[in-house]
């Protein structure tokens, strides 16, 4: 089985220009927004922080906003949440296919995208990446568990 887009099939998973494709991230943004609320917990939506904008040009660096940002998270500092929705089934043709090697690697290019700039800015960077059987990345399992003893 091959998504079009990309050789390895993984564009058309996730691609916002394919109706249906990124309802799967924004089912799962909203759902997550939503326990936080529930929770008592202060966060917003795709949040502009001014951190991942050009504050002089008004326009983006290339990084979008937050997925998530959670405001006061520990000892007052916000997170910025990235959301990212992948297939598993990335490299099921190659011969060193390992099992949950998308999400893993999906976690490392937000956390090389992102995370310095959030760092800077006295933010604290998670990337939640799921895969579309429903696992989760490390670093999303681990903010859950914090997020559990909220």
């Amino acid at each position: 089985m091959l998504f079009y887009g990309l050789p390895n099939g993984e564009h058309a998973v996730h691609c916002k220009e394919l109706p249906g494709f990124k309802y799967r991230h924004d089912l799962v943004r909203g759902v997550f927004h939503d326990v936080l609320k529930r929770a008592g917990i202060s966060a917003k939506k795709e949040a502009l922080v001014n951190f991942l904008t050009d504050p002089l040009e008004g326009r983006s660096t290339g990084l979008r906003p937050a997925n998530i940002l959670v405001f006061g998270w520990e000892e007052g500092i916000h997170v910025c949440v990235d959301l990212t929705g992948v297939t598993p089934l990335v490299g099921l043709r190659d011969h060193g296919f390992v099992a949950g090697q998308a999400i893993t690697k999906a976690e490392a290019g937000k956390v090389a995208k992102h995370e310095k700039a959030c760092i800077e800015n006295q933010h604290v960077f998670v990337p939640f990446a799921f895969d579309t059987f429903g696992a989760l990345a490390p670093d999303a399992v681990r903010f859950l568990k914090r997020f559990s003893r909220w």
